[in-house]
């Protein structure tokens, strides 16, 4: 059995490829929704190179002294493969929103596209945030305005609605959040959406406006969407 340690850590690792980017929408805690054909294609492969070393393997013959070493890392290395085959991580949270500094380099304040008519407007929250922060022109005075995200806690007791903006997989997420007034927060983790008003806050485009800040109106859970990651 030990011989065929290599090919089994192969299927494995491609079985779980495929778990999550074939049933379901699992693969969205791990890349955008335009990989999932590179997802597949890539169980696939290994799935099948696993099956033709495992096929061919009987036929070669071992001569190297530390085969026996490598065998057992190996197997090894197939309890990472078999947690992310039955035990798939949930999406990204308030802990990973925490690790991450407010990293607002100047994007240069200038106007922005003026939004759709009727109250509340819909925005994302990096959305809403690049608007509060640079956005010469206003356009958030006078709106009320509809944010989805989840919730995040400083130790002083200030809350946030917080989306994890994805390029292209997790691995490169970074944050977006509002501060959100006038409303009780909900445990952390917590989906909500939030409907409020914009409260201008410190020198556009400069560090003493972030993060915005939302006054609520309303505060409602909602259950976490299927895609929790938002796009740039």
């Amino acid at each position: 059995m030990r011989r065929y340690g290599g090919p089994f850590l192969l299927l494995l690792i491609g079985a779980a490829v495929l778990r999550v980017s074939l049933f379901g929408d699992l693969y969205l805690r791990y890349v955008q929704a335009g990989l999932r054909p590179y997802l597949i294609a890539s169980g696939a492969a290994l799935v099948l190179l696993a099956l033709t070393t495992a096929a061919l393997r009987p036929a070669l013959t071992h001569t190297h002294s530390h085969a026996h070493g490598g065998s057992r890392l190996a197997w090894l290395l197939t309890l990472p493969a078999l947690a992310l085959l039955l035990f798939p991580p949930p999406a990204l949270g308030s802990y990973s929103a925490e690790r991450e500094a407010a990293r607002r380099a100047a994007q240069g304040v200038g106007t922005f596209p003026a939004l759709p008519d009727g109250d509340p407007v819909t925005l994302t929250v990096a959305e809403y945030g690049s608007r509060a922060v640079y956005d010469s022109g206003r356009s958030l005075k006078g709106r009320t305005v509809r944010l989805t995200g989840f919730v995040t806690r400083d130790d002083d007791g200030t809350w946030y609605v917080t989306r994890l903006v994805v390029s292209c997989c997790a691995a490169d997420a970074t944050t977006a959040k509002a501060e959100i007034r006038n409303a009780t927060a909900p445990p952390t983790d917590t989906w909500v959406t939030v409907t409020g008003t914009w409260h201008p806050k410190g020198t556009l485009g400069s560090p003493t406006a972030w993060p915005p800040v939302l006054d609520a109106r309303t505060v409602t859970k909602v259950p976490e969407p299927t895609n929790p990651y938002e796009k740039p």
